[in-house]
């Protein structure tokens, strides 16, 4: 190794501790070779002569996540940074990390850079990413979708990472891997109850907030580790800022999780394995999904665990009472509200707060670190009946980082809980519990709770099946109406619940004008029928490509409130005995549709009717 090019290797050991790598207790940082067996088999064959063992110039891990990796490769001569066809691994630095970062991707999301020259003024630095499992790269594009061309730290290396489509996609299938991992093992070794299971990921997430906890755990068994947990689930809840009536908050929550602290089949140690299944499954969770809660702050963890482990038992969500909404819809209210950082959301039903996690998310873009503070205190608030749900709810905020302080455990048709939160938001979502039985506990119920609970010309936007729009002799249709204005109603994918079937659309209002207060107004409908998605019989539904549902999203934001497109939207002044969805008022073009089109689609209706009772 020539003597310049040692010049910039310092020069790189300079950058990464002036960024909190090198030399921290943090990090391992590797030169040439690594000690991790995982890293030493997948160097064995990437040597940059096309043979041996591949021998980067830093190997660079942090020890508390087992999903990132940085390669750096060192080249002392700037006309030796980057070939044009960037496969000529020797001679050029980007070259040789692009080899590196693509072996090392079949087990880890790396970020490679190609460092040259030998001081900071003529240093050239390129920076790429790999998704894990990908043998594609892209440049990795810091806040400014400017390319990154200096030494950050790992934080920001990941937080940029993260908003990388394919890498996004690719944890998520990984997690969704695992969640089936963790059902079956749950199942098998665990003997809980399909209601304990959510509170079994969550409260082990909690418990791994707590950094004694972390560092320590493996060094309990048995009882104790059960009620180290436990324990430090309780620090964690305790810390919390729960607002109006937290010490009650609290006690709830940390009931929800006692079963942890006194299951006699979590504390069971099998001698085969010598380990209890809740030091397994804690393990499995630090590896696997901590490191997501940290990176993918807007993701609704605890929820998606529920929804997929509702899958995996045939279930259809009476476990705890609730069908989620999927991820891309609770984001794509946001972008209806036009949320921003002035705005306050309910949500009656919050269930795990998914739309308050999207919410949390939209609201918080591009805002100070005291104005995030304001909003996570005061601008999101949440009733929740169901009291393991609540600790979901609590919990799943928790892991996001705040923003529970407004979470209310009760029924929304409580008047004095009610009354503690009514006026305040400008903005209100819900997708409600379909099908209740009992009095006043119809969709339209919560729908009318949930709108006179906003401030005044507030918008509230609901998910509802979509019997509500063509049942026109609903009493409550008058009374909804008489206090409430229907601004629009869009039509969505029929499998959208997959594998739950009930078919639903968006409902958008204005809250406290009343529907007919302006004889001229028109509502808005369109016909969202296609969100670019596909069925998986593993994953569920999930984006036919990357872009596929940004696309769709984008035109639909489009075509929202403002276009009247033939085939796909329509305005129509409509009255409480009228059908409220865009197939009662498209205009068809019938050129294409041949006799057996129509026998289907006739079939398909009088099924629909038939189901529903209409």
């Amino acid at each position: 190794m020539s003597k310049n090019e040692k010049k910039t290797e310092n020069l790189s050991r300079k950058f990464l501790t002036e960024v909190g790598i090198f030399n921290s207790d943090d990090f391992i940082v590797e030169e040439q070779k690594s000690d991790n067996p995982v890293i030493q088999k997948l160097l064995k064959s990437a040597s940059k002569s096309g043979a041996g063992l591949g021998k980067p110039e830093f190997i660079i891990r942090k020890k508390d996540d087992n999903d990132f990796l940085i390669v750096i490769e060192c080249k002392a001569d700037t006309k030796y940074h980057e070939s044009k066809s960037r496969d000529l691994y020797k001679d050029y630095a980007v070259d040789g990390a692009l080899l590196y970062g693509g072996y090392l991707a079949k087990e880890f999301n790396v970020i490679a850079i190609g460092i040259s020259g030998e001081s900071e003024e003529n240093v050239k630095i390129s920076t790429f990413l790999f998704t894990k499992k990908s043998p594609s790269y892209a440049d990795l594009l810091d806040e400014n979708n400017q390319k990154i061309q200096k030494i950050l730290d790992w934080g920001k290396y990941v937080d940029r990472a993260k908003f990388d489509p394919a890498l996004a996609k690719s944890r998520h299938v990984d997690l969704m891997k695992f969640s089936r991992e963790l059902h079956d093992y749950m199942r098998d070794y665990a003997k809980i109850t399909e209601a304990q299971k959510p509170l079994l990921v969550s409260g082990v997430l909690l418990a791994l907030m707590d950094r004694g906890f972390e560092v320590a755990y493996k060094k309990y068994e048995g009882e104790d580790l059960a009620n180290e947990t436990f324990n430090s689930i309780k620090k964690i809840i305790e810390k919390a800022e729960l607002g109006d009536t937290h010490e009650t908050k609290k006690k709830a929550v940390i009931n929800a999780f006692s079963f942890i602290a006194h299951h006699p089949e979590l504390q069971k140690i099998d001698i085969k394995k010598n380990e209890s299944p809740l030091l397994h499954i804690i393990s499995d969770l630090h590896i696997h999904v901590q490191p997501f809660t940290k990176d993918h702050y807007d993701f609704d963890i605890i929820g998606n665990f529920y929804g997929e482990f509702i899958r995996y038992t045939g279930g259809d969500g009476k476990g705890l009472g609730i069908v989620l909404t999927p991820k891309h819809i609770t984001d794509l209210f946001s972008e209806l509200a036009k949320l921003d950082k002035n705005s306050i959301v309910l949500d009656i039903c919050a269930g795990t707060a998914g739309f308050l996690i999207s919410a949390m998310k939209k609201m918080t873009e591009k805002v100070s670190a005291e104005e995030k503070r304001i909003i996570l205190s005061n601008s999101l608030i949440g009733i929740e009946q169901e009291p393991q749900m609540f600790a979901l709810a609590v919990s799943n905020m928790i892991l996001r980082g705040d923003g529970k302080t407004n979470l209310y455990q009760g029924s929304c048709f409580d008047d004095d809980l009610f009354n503690k939160i009514s006026g305040k938001a400008n903005a209100g979502f819900m997708n409600p519990p379909y099908s209740q039985k009992g009095d006043n506990l119809h969709e339209w119920d919560f729908v009318i709770r949930m709108l006179d609970g906003l401030a005044k010309n507030a918008t509230g936007i609901v998910i509802v099946p979509m019997s509500l729009a063509i049942d026109t002799r609903h009493s409550l249709r008058e009374k909804l109406l008489s206090e409430h204005r229907l601004e629009a109603v869009m039509s969505m994918p029929d499998e959208l619940f997959y594998p739950v079937g009930t078919v639903t659309c968006i409902m958008v209002f204005t809250a406290h004008t009343p529907h007919d207060s302006d004889e001229h107004h028109e509502s808005w409908f369109g016909y969202w029928k296609n969100d670019g998605f596909r069925k998986d019989k593993v994953l569920g539904r999930i984006p036919k490509t990357n872009i596929s549902w940004e696309n769709i999203k984008k035109d639909w934001l489009e075509m929202f409130r403002r276009k009247e497109i033939a085939g796909k939207s329509v305005w129509r002044k409509v009255l409480k005995e009228d059908e409220w969805c865009a197939e009662a008022y498209l205009e068809t073009d019938y050129s294409d549709i041949t006799e057996g089109d129509f026998a289907k689609e006739l079939k398909k209706y009088s099924m629909f009717k038939n189901f529903n009772n209409l």
